[in-house]
């Protein structure tokens, strides 16, 4: 049997959180009125003009040298048109000749996705269906707000790998702070182009292109049942239409919604309203220094700390959360044991409460008090997890120490009181240690929980468990 390989392509929007939009000084907000942040530049009234948002060009900019691309000194716009409800001009100004970032490559895992361009231009207004039963509605609030258009080379063969770079993408977008890339929003929006074609063959199948996707899961079941269904045709001998569909989120199924032209004519020019524009070798390097540490930094900085590379990858997964554990190895004794408590109890009690580490009480300083008393044997894990963490998370003036000794829960490191407990135990269990001096030496578990229950926890439980042992054996 013939064996078909896909060719996935994508095609990234990236939604720039400036104050204002690209073109004007209407305002950039997500969830207003609809159709408030508009002016007569954002509807193209004859005789206004557009000027360029330098925020959107420096983030555009800070995007390609993220992802290793050729940042062009000199460029412009060009005008696409073409006629739609949403798009007051009749025409996008976008870059079509003269992309602000050319090539380039995105690392997922081993794998390099490499790009063919990233560019600048507006975002359309937003079409709503489902306010009136007669007609449709748009809200222009969108119209001009500045987008980063990331264009893939076709090099991706699995959609799992497709997910995964939409994944890094939206990091990349959040660490250097140019975008929210929320895809319920639409602040992070992706089509994928699809084709399948016999193994070996120079040449890739009919494109069918899937637009309106909100999430990485969406985007990954997809791609796959797009798959699925063009490998069925050529299966069946039949045609593969080049097409746009949609993706049914109740189904699990594409649609189609429109066939594809051999060839668009947007009728592009440059954009006679807007001058040609350079970045100068200052600018670059103004730009190059003020970049920040990206989320694959933090997660080569904690793998040399000696953190385990998945560990690493949680805890570089958010900005916030890598900030706060890169300041946290800084005051702990312990960098294995802080990550185990970042990933273990804190996110545990983050999510319980549904919210982020910068929104709680827990400072850096407060928790590695903490995890100090933990690895310095005078507070047991499971008791400071489960007793004194909380009351951290709920009154920010409290301290690990203080707590420790205000509800008595410091170790006691004396021999002879932890003597006296295990005696008590062995009188309330006499047949267990004579089953345990018998041979069934699994009951050593059962001793421990009984010693530190009566302790209170109270108890270095490898003292303890020498102790244990010792007394059992004598």
């Amino acid at each position: 049997m013939t064996k078909y390989i896909p060719t996935i392509g994508l095609e990234v929007h990236i939604q720039l959180s400036t104050a204002s939009k690209i073109f004007c000084a209407d305002a950039n907000e997500y969830g207003s009125e609809p159709n408030t942040n508009i002016s007569e530049i954002s509807l193209a009234h004859p005789g206004t003009l557009p000027k360029l948002n330098k925020k959107a060009v420096e983030s555009a900019i800070k995007l390609g040298l993220a992802c290793n691309c050729e940042i062009a000194k000199e460029m412009f716009f060009d005008r696409k048109n073409y006629f739609y409800p949403d798009l007051p001009k009749g025409y996008q100004l976008t870059q079509d000749k003269t992309p602000i970032c050319s090539g380039g490559e995105v690392s997922i895992g081993d794998k390099k996705i490499a790009l063919t361009k990233i560019h600048l231009e507006e975002d359309a207004g937003k079409l709503i269906h489902d306010q009136n039963e007669e007609f449709s509605c748009v809200d222009y609030n969108r119209a001009g707000v500045p987008l980063c258009e990331l264009v893939t080379e076709p090099v991706i063969h699995e959609a799992k790998d497709a997910a995964l770079f939409l994944a890094e993408i939206r990091k990349v977008v959040r660490f250097l702070e140019i975008g929210d890339g929320d895809m319920e929003k639409g602040s992070l929006r992706c089509d994928a182009n699809i084709s399948i074609a016999p193994e070996g063959s120079p040449e890739l199948g009919s494109k069918v292109e899937i637009k309106n996707m909100n999430s990485f899961k969406h985007v990954q079941k997809a791609i796959e049942y797009e798959i699925k269904r063009q490998t069925s045709l050529l299966q069946s001998q039949e045609e593969i239409i080049s097409e746009t569909r949609l993706y049914d989120i109740d189904s699990g199924e594409t649609y189609g919604m429109r066939t594809k032209e051999e060839l668009n004519d947007y009728r592009y020019f440059p954009e006679p309203d807007l001058c040609r524009f350079e970045v100068s070798e200052e600018q670059l390097k103004q730009i190059s220094q003020s970049m920040p540490r990206l989320h694959w930094d933090y997660k080569a900085e904690f793998i040399k700390n000696g953190i385990k590379p998945t560990d690493a990858e949680i805890l570089a997964e958010t900005k916030n959360l890598a900030i706060y554990f890169d300041s946290l190895c800084d005051v702990v004794t312990d960098k294995k044991a802080a990550a185990n408590w970042v990933i273990g109890p804190v996110k545990s009690h983050l999510n319980n409460r549904g919210i982020s580490i910068v929104e709680s009480n827990l400072s850096v300083d407060r928790l590695a008090e903490l995890i100090n008393l933990v690895t310095d044997n005078r507070v047991s894990f499971s008791i400071a997890s489960s007793s004194i963490l909380p009351i951290l998370f709920e009154d920010e003036n409290a301290t690990a120490e203080n707590v420790a000794k205000d509800l008595n829960l410091l170790i006691d490191n004396a021999s002879e009181d932890v003597d006296q407990l295990i005696q008590t135990i062995f009188e309330k269990h006499p047949e267990k240690v004579k089953a345990y001096k018998n041979g069934k030496k699994g009951l050593l578990g059962m001793f421990m929980g009984e010693l530190m229950r009566e302790s209170n926890g109270k108890i270095d439980p490898k003292k303890a468990n020498d102790l244990l042992v010792a007394a059992l054996n004598h």
